[in-house]
C-alpha cells in the first residue's frame, strides 16, 4: 500500500468532486432510461439535519429493469466521534459525497449491477475517495464476465497498472461469501481511502474515480442493449430470486449451476 503524503497537489475543490458525481448520477439515469424505453426514475430531494442532503432514483415496473436505484448525496458537518474513531482519522467536521447504483433486471440473463464512488475529507486536511463495480450474474456467462473485467482493466491501467490487480484482489476477498464457499457473482474491482502519495496526486484519484463512475454509465447501457431479446420474456424473473433471500435451497441451486468451473479455474479467473 502507498503511504500518504504530506504533499496535497489536488485541484478540484470537493464542490466541483460533488457537481461532477452529480452529473454522473444524471448520466447513469439517461442512459438507463433510453435503453429501456418505458421506465422513468422517480426522483426525491432530501435534506440532512445535520448539514447537506441528496437526490434519490428509482426506477419500477420498466420494460428490462424491475427495480433499480441511482443515488447521489452530498453531506457535510460535525464528524461523531465514533466515526472519527472507527476511520482514525482527527478532524472536527466532515464533507462527503458520493454516487451509489444498484440495477436488478427481470431477466436473470441480465447480470445485476452495483456501482458506487465516494469522497470524504475532514477538517484536518485528510481526504481521500473510495469505490468500486462489480457484477453479479444469475446465469454465468463467461465471455461476458470476460469482457467486463478487460474493460475495467481498461480503465485502470490508464492510471496505474498496478490498481486492477490490487483492486480485483481486494473485491475477490471483500466480496467473497464465506458461508457459501463462493465469491458474489463475477467479481469486479474495490478500492478505498485513494490519496495523495508520491506516485499519484489527489487529483490522478479523482479522474480515476470519476472515469469508473462514466464507465458504469456505458456498461449499463451494453449489457441492456445485448440481451435485450431474452428480456422480452420476464417470466424468466422468478430465476433471480435465487440470489436473494439466503436459505439452504437457494445456495445449492447456485452452487450446481457454478461449481465445477469455480472449482476448477479459481475466484473470478476471467483474464
Amino acid at each position: 500500500m502507498e503511504t500518504m503524503t504530506k504533499q496535497d497537489t489536488h485541484k478540484a475543490t470537493r464542490f466541483e468532486i460533488a457537481n461532477t458525481f452529480r452529473g454522473i448520477q444524471d448520466h447513469i439515469c439517461t442512459s438507463i432510461e433510453k435503453c429501456d424505453g418505458k421506465g422513468i426514475f422517480k426522483e426525491d430531494i432530501w435534506q440532512r439535519p445535520g448539514g447537506g442532503g441528496g437526490r434519490t432514483r428509482v426506477i419500477s415496473n420498466a420494460n428490462i429493469l424491475e427495480k433499480g436505484g441511482v443515488n447521489f448525496s452530498e453531506v457535510h458537518g460535525v464528524l461523531p466521534d465514533k466515526i472519527a474513531d472507527a476511520l482514525q482519522v482527527h478532524g472536527h467536521d466532515f464533507f462527503a459525497t458520493g454516487v451509489s447504483i444498484v440495477m436488478h433486471p427481470y431477466s436473470p440473463m441480465v447480470p445485476i449491477i452495483h456501482m458506487n464512488i465516494r469522497y470524504f475529507e475532514v477538517s484536518s486536511g485528510e481526504k481521500w475517495f473510495g469505490g468500486g463495480i462489480d457484477l453479479t450474474p444469475i446465469y454465468i456467462d463467461k465471455k461476458q464476465a470476460g469482457q467486463f473485467h478487460r474493460a475495467v482493466k481498461e480503465v485502470c491501467d490508464t492510471y496505474d497498472p498496478a490498481y486492477y490487480p490490487e483492486f480485483k484482489h481486494w473485491a475477490d476477498e471483500y466480496f467473497f461469501i464465506r458461508h457459501r464457499g463462493e465469491t458474489r457473482g463475477v467479481g469486479g474491482i474495490f478500492f478505498d481511502r485513494l490519496g495523495a502519495t508520491d506516485k499519484h496526486s489527489l487529483d490522478d484519484r479523482y479522474h480515476f474515480v470519476r472515469d469508473i463512475g462514466n464507465f458504469c454509465a456505458g456498461l449499463c447501457f451494453a449489457l441492456m442493449e445485448a440481451t435485450k431479446i431474452c428480456l422480452m420474456v420476464k417470466r424468466k424473473n422468478i430465476s433471480s430470486c435465487w440470489q436473494r433471500p439466503v436459505c439452504g435451497i437457494q445456495s445449492g441451486m447456485i452452487k450446481a449451476l457454478n461449481s465445477d468451473w469455480i472449482r476448477k479455474a479459481g475466484r473470478n479467473p476471467f483474464l
